[in-house]
This record gives C-alpha cells, sequence and structure tokens, in this order.
C-alpha cells in the first residue's frame, strides 16, 4: 500500500509484517502489512473491534514481536534485539499515551513526568530541565508539585502527554487518547497534537472516533488485519459530493 523509502526522514517501516496467534487453530491478526510512516507525520488508524488496532500498537511500540516480515524504527531493524535493548529503545524512542493516563497517585506531576527517564543516561540535572520543560509546553507548569488525583481528566492527559514527549521520542504513540474526555476537554487534548505535530512530532492516534481520525493527514483503515490508507477527510467530503451530485 506504500512505497519502500530508504532516506532518513522514514521513522517507521513495516515490511510484509504479520502476527498470528496460536498454532492449533491459529488466528492471523496482522497480514503481509506495509507501511512507511515519515517524520513530522500524523496518522491515524481506525477500524472495527478486533480488526488488530491493539496489535499493531503492541508491534509499533516493540510491546511484541511479529510472527513474519519485519519492523524498522529509524531505519535499523528490531527482529535482532533481545528484550533488554528493545525496553531500552522503547524507552528512549517511543512515547506512548493511553486513554487511561496511567499516572501514579504517590507521585507528584513533576514526579510522574520524570518516570520517561527510567531508561537512559540522561543525567537528572537535564532531566529535569526537560520535564518541567515538558510541562510548560503543556500548560502545566503551574501544577507540577500537585497530585494527580487532584487534576481533570484534561490535565492529567496533558501530565501523561508531557511525560511522553519530555525525552524526545521518535514517535508518539496515542492509544484513545480522547476515550475518558468530555468533547470539549478532547478538542484542547487534540488542539495540543495538532501544535506538537507541527513542530515536527511524529504522531500515531489508534482510535475509534471519527472527529478523531479526521484531524490526522493521514489515515489507515484495517480490516481482517490488512490496511487500507483512506483519503484525508476532505478529500472524502469532496468525493462523497461529487459523487451524489
Amino acid at each position: 500500500m506504500t512505497e519502500r523509502a530508504d532516506d532518513d526522514a522514514v521513522v517507521v517501516e513495516l515490511r510484509q509484517l504479520s502476527r498470528t496467534f496460536g498454532r492449533e487453530a491459529p488466528v492471523t491478526a496482522l497480514s503481509a502489512v506495509d507501511l512507511v510512516i515519515r517524520r513530522g507525520d500524523h496518522l491515524s488508524i481506525t477500524g472495527p473491534s478486533g480488526a488488530g488496532k491493539s496489535t499493531m500498537l503492541n508491534i509499533l511500540g516493540l510491546l511484541d514481536r511479529p510472527s513474519a516480515g519485519e519492523y524498522l524504527l529509524d531505519g535499523a531493524p528490531t527482529s535482532p534485539l533481545d528484550d533488554r535493548r528493545r525496553s531500552a529503545l522503547r524507552g528512549s524512542r517511543i512515547g506512548f499515551v493511553f486513554q487511561s493516563f496511567h499516572l501514579l497517585p504517590t507521585r507528584s506531576v513533576l514526579g510522574n513526568v520524570l518516570l520517561a527517564f527510567t531508561y537512559g543516561d540522561v543525567p537528572r540535572a537535564e532531566r529535569m530541565r526537560r520535564a518541567i520543560g515538558a510541562l510548560d509546553r503543556v500548560g502545566l507548569s503551574h501544577r507540577r508539585d500537585f497530585s494527580p488525583v487532584t487534576l481533570s481528566g484534561g490535565e492529567r492527559q496533558r501530565v501523561a502527554i508531557a511525560r511522553a514527549v519530555c525525552a524526545g521520542p521518535a514517535l508518539l504513540l496515542a492509544d484513545e487518547p480522547t476515550g475518558n474526555l468530555d468533547r470539549s476537554t478532547a478538542d484542547s487534548v487534540l488542539a495540543l497534537f495538532d501544535e506538537l505535530n507541527a513542530d515536527g512530532l511524529t504522531l500515531v492516534v489508534i482510535t475509534h472516533d471519527a472527529r478523531v481520525a479526521d484531524r490526522a493527514r493521514r489515515q489507515v483503515r484495517i480490516a481482517d488485519g490488512r490496511l487500507t490508507e483512506e483519503p484525508p477527510a476532505a478529500k472524502r467530503s469532496e468525493r462523497d459530493r461529487m459523487a451524489s451530485a
């Protein structure tokens, strides 16, 4: 579905990647997937429940391995990496934002953001500078000493975003990032994603929400383990308008 590309602007390349579960009655979650994600892309992944979206997230996030094919991150194959090296690469090059925030109530807002540096050898002073800078970027520097339990849902998601981006990842993966938010709060979080992407962050959002998917410049749909790239929302609207004329 996408051409191969070998230049240094490619962050993710999937080559004929498949993931199968089970042996006696195997279930194919992803089948011969080809995908190129370039630096600065904003890609949404949609599809019905059970289509393979979570499997795709787990593989992109180095939480799972493909059964066949190859996943290249920043041009380097990930298959040869052992679990320790995969964990280190995940911690340094991939950021995660989840529907449920995953903040520790026993740590302050700043302490939660600093968890991004669990892996790696960034000096303590530099960790602090980056964490405070990330909180400032999401508009929460004034909350850094607060407990997450005192924050609104939108604020907690902004803390999660700050944690995800403060280590300077090559790729940010967001799994239903507005699923627990009301519409107004969700819109403010999506606007923040737009700003981060405009600053050059490569963003992949997995969602059931068409409004969230339509914010992306590229849209991919998974059905029965196969990927199909959809035209952008504006082009779909124009196509539908002409078809009904």
